[in-house]
């Protein structure tokens, strides 16, 4: 059996367990992880005894190469073809993907609903199971890292006062490129002097200055998996003010990978990062929460915030990332991708911590 029929059957059990007789998978993410198919446009249909994958004629040849559902290709909207079939099957309790779908999308499925049937909300199924890798997908998260971090390296040597912000965003997109990946996971952030302290500050035409904090938090995706590192670094003699600030970060990024293991719930993660800032009365500038789940998608669950009661599990990959973000001077995040493992965990970011002073 493959990986694939692996993935349907698990999720087939969880259906009868609903007690739904079918699936309206409409997510991309999810539609590739239980079919294969990676085209713009397609919806799975999916029962404890079939697959059935809808898309248009674009993607008829890469589905018949890509997936091993059946494949129907529509020449109109999609969902009406994919409810014509599950007329024919008689399907009655029909689950679908809520938070995921269109209010245009859920209209087009309600017009084309047919007499004894019902639509089941029943979002998270798919992103539950895909919280908790296979070893093949530990695997291609391993080799996404590892380009982000060798991409991260290449981009460090063409790093100089002067430079753009939108020029290293640029050379960190093309390096990952050149090694493999598709695209980047996510817009690269490098922010440098005072907007370093907006969390996801977008790269402009400023230039890179001495004595000021830059902040590059990257990812790639490479065969469809995501990989995401922050590092920081200072051009020039950082100040003590500086040094205090990344320490402090430093610490609360290590304790909470120290808090990492199977059966710790995500918020327990969130709390050892929390408490090491509060100690260093630096609390109130951490914003966000301490870390996500990634996979297929930058961000998947578990989230590591402070009321995420979710249990980790061995083969959840997820980030630890606090911060620190001080208003007109600057902010500092630390950030690995940290694999749970049957003992503990296993940072699978090779790019060492230190505070880079170039």
């Amino acid at each position: 059996m493959s990986e694939l029929e692996t993935r349907r059957g698990h999720l087939a059990s969880q259906l009868r367990d609903r007690k739904l007789e079918a699936l309206i998978v409409s997510s991309p993410p999810n539609i590739r992880y239980l079919s294969g198919f990676t085209g713009s446009n397609g919806v799975l249909l999916l029962s404890a005894d079939r697959a059935v994958l809808f898309t248009d004629p674009r993607y008829q040849i890469q589905a018949a190469q890509e997936t091993d559902c059946n494949v129907r290709v529509a020449k109109g909207p999609l969902f009406p073809a994919l409810m014509n079939t599950a007329r024919r099957h008689h399907f009655c309790r029909i689950g679908f993907e809520h938070t995921r779908l269109t209010c245009d999308a859920f209209e087009l499925l309600r017009e084309n609903l047919y007499l004894g049937a019902s639509l089941e909300p029943a979002s998270g199924l798919v992103e539950n199971q895909r919280s908790v890798k296979s070893a093949a997908e530990i695997s291609l998260i391993r080799r996404s890292v590892l380009t982000n971090s060798e991409a991260f390296q290449r981009a460090l040597r063409k790093l100089r006062p002067g430079m753009r912000e939108s020029d290293l965003a640029a050379e960190l997109d093309y390096q990952m490129r050149l090694l493999g990946a598709e695209k980047p996971a996510f817009e690269t952030v490098v922010a440098s002097g005072p907007r370093s302290a907006w969390p996801h500050a977008r790269p402009t035409a400023s230039t890179l200055a001495r004595n000021q904090l830059l902040l590059i938090d990257v990812g790639a995706s490479q065969d469809g998996y995501a990989s995401d590192m922050t590092r920081m670094a200072f051009l020039g003699r950082p100040a003590q003010k500086v040094r205090h600030l990344y320490q402090a970060v430093l610490e609360a990024q290590l304790a909470a990978i120290s808090a990492v293991r199977p059966g710790a719930r995500a918020e327990s993660v969130d709390r050892a990062a929390r408490r090491v800032l509060r100690a260093c009365k630096l609390d109130q500038a951490f914003v966000h929460s301490t870390g996500h789940g990634l996979g297929l998608e930058i961000h998947e669950p578990p989230r590591l915030g402070r009321r995420d009661k979710t249990p980790l599990a061995a083969g959840m990959v997820i980030t630890i990332e606090p911060g620190a973000y001080l208003e007109g001077f600057g902010g500092v995040r630390i950030e690995d991708t940290v694999l749970v493992t049957s003992t503990g965990c296993e940072v699978l970011t090779p790019t060492s911590k230190e505070l880079l002073v170039l």
